[in-house]
């Protein structure tokens, strides 16, 4: 007996290869998906499985005697079922052989007339995906969808992020008598229904400048709300080891130059910016934008009930607190024990508090204070102007 998984590619006898088509005919069964076996070449075997797991389709090729063919849609190397059944046929010494076919990928392609060469390509079929991430890596995304996570839903993911006026194409039953190609931006195809059989196309997303943390204060939006300065966020980037795919809280964000900061600094994580002051939330939003810094989800609401749906942190920066110390650093730790904490403080009495809170949850602490001086003309000559000492108290933090 032998297997060959054949590419259909969108699924009816044009769009397959010649060499798929003669495969399917000289099966002695073919197995797959139904719509795939009720749209077979005529002059096919009637001896058909209906199966997609690939534990389902082994045992299912297990009982047979004769040549079988397993039908993938699309292409078997593009995110198919092909890559958990090569392995189960191998273990049982069944030889196997795979056939290309022309994927969804392709067919959009084909049908805007762009090459695909540049695009990034994601799989939200069937599981999660960070379209906010995908978007930001300086090229257009290619989402293969399906489940519950379809083009609407992307779309919506995209909008809360700012990222609403971005160009998206929807491929839908690509290559079927069905077909339909939709464009628009990310805002107006936001929680549209589209059929599980779709594609979707987003342009790249403005990118911000990378660069080593601390920008200058000028260059944020500021308004009347206090912000951390430029060489505090540097050092508290430096303590809390920020790495590029990151999951980073922000509690008490102000104007969000730190989560600015963290989000640059992340570029595949996520950054949560944590305010309950309306004005507040306002420049952290016009900031986002200012800096492209997509990441960056404001949450708006006070720790640390604001905290509880939140993931796991790997880092969190505690900006300000409204008296919850202890309570925020519960939730940060509840969530993770070895999350990295640095706490910024100007008053001593918030000193105080960090410095009960991390060392009651066990954690060694380390305290560092950062007095900052910086010129002011004064007729011909230049003064040194001290500014307010900052403590940053850290836990979890080491080196």
């Amino acid at each position: 007996m032998r297997v060959t998984l054949a590419s259909l590619g969108g699924g009816r006898e044009e769009t397959m290869t010649a060499e798929c088509a003669a495969a399917l005919r000289d099966a002695g069964c073919i197995l797959g998906a139904k719509r795939l076996l009720d749209g077979l070449p005529q002059g096919c075997t009637e001896n058909r499985i209906a199966a997609v797991k690939p534990q389902e389709l082994l045992e299912g090729i297990l009982r047979q005697s004769c040549d079988c063919v397993v039908a993938y849609s699309g292409d078997a190397g593009f995110h198919s079922g092909a890559r958990g059944l090569l392995p189960l046929l191998a273990e049982r010494d069944i030889p196997a052989r795979v056939l290309p076919g022309v994927s969804s990928v392709q067919l959009l392609s084909a049908r805007l007339g762009l090459p695909w060469q540049d695009w990034l390509l994601i799989s939200a079929h069937g599981q999660d995906c960070d379209p906010v991430a995908a978007v930001s890596k300086g090229r257009p995304a290619f989402f293969l969808t399906g489940g519950t996570l379809g083009p609407g839903e992307l779309c919506e993911r995209l909008t809360r992020a700012g990222l609403g006026g971005l160009s998206v194409t929807v491929g839908e039953n690509l290559a079927g008598p069905e077909e339909r190609i939709t464009t628009g931006r990310a805002a107006e195809l936001a929680g549209r229904a589209f059929p599980s059989l779709s594609v979707m196309l987003a342009e790249a997303a403005p990118l911000g400048e990378r660069r080593c943390p601390g920008l200058p204060d000028g260059s944020f939006i500021r308004g009347q709300v206090p912000m951390t300065k430029q060489e505090v966020r540097a050092a508290a980037l430096a303590k809390l080891a920020v790495r590029p795919g990151d999951t980073l809280w922000d509690v008490g964000a102000g104007t969000g130059s730190v989560s600015v900061e963290l989000a640059l600094a992340a570029p595949q994580g996520r950054v949560f910016a944590v305010e309950c002051q309306p004005e507040a939330c306002a420049l952290i939003r016009e900031n986002r934008e200012k800096f492209s810094a997509w990441n960056l989800q404001l949450v708006e609401g006070r720790a640390p009930q604001a905290l509880e749906d939140l993931p796991a942190p790997d880092a969190v920066f505690i900006g300000g607190t409204k008296g919850g110390m202890e309570e925020i650093v519960a939730a940060a730790l509840g969530k993770n024990p070895a999350a990295r904490l640095c706490v910024s403080a100007i008053a001593v009495e918030t000193l105080s508090a960090a410095v009960t809170a991390l060392t009651g949850r066990g954690l060694e602490v380390q305290v560092t204070q950062i007095a900052v001086s910086r010129t002011k003309p004064a007729g011909g000559l230049h003064l040194l102007m001290a500014s307010n000492p900052t403590f940053l108290i850290t836990g979890n933090c080491h080196g």
